[in-house]
């Protein structure tokens, strides 16, 4: 299940979850509605992954935890840290970096 963030705690979250995917976006970014609904179609597939989309406009402290350059962005981190991250409108993309860790 994909959750929206509507403070700005990132940080605690991912302490308390050992694998976690977020989608950076924005309500401008067109690309970023486009991946929105193919993440939370792929949220229903990993049990153990939590997956969060924050407003990086809204939340600068959680945007703070990854190098986001560009919408949308996608970070993965395990055990607190960050481990990857991607800029992409392509699924495959987004299904491979969740791989990375839902398979370690």
């Amino acid at each position: 299940m994909l959750q929206e963030l509507d403070q700005d705690n990132l940080q605690e979250i991912i302490t308390q979850h050992d694998k976690v995917i977020v989608q950076y976006g924005a309500t401008w970014c067109g690309n970023c509605r486009i991946m929105k609904p193919k993440m939370k179609r792929l949220s229903g597939n990993y049990e153990d992954v939590k997956f969060l989309y924050v407003d990086a406009e809204k939340l600068p402290e959680s945007r703070k935890l990854a190098q986001v350059n560009n919408l949308p962005t996608f970070a993965s981190f395990k055990n607190g840290q960050l481990v990857n991250q991607t800029q992409t409108n392509k699924e495959d993309n987004l299904k491979a970096l969740i791989d990375e860790i839902a398979n370690n």
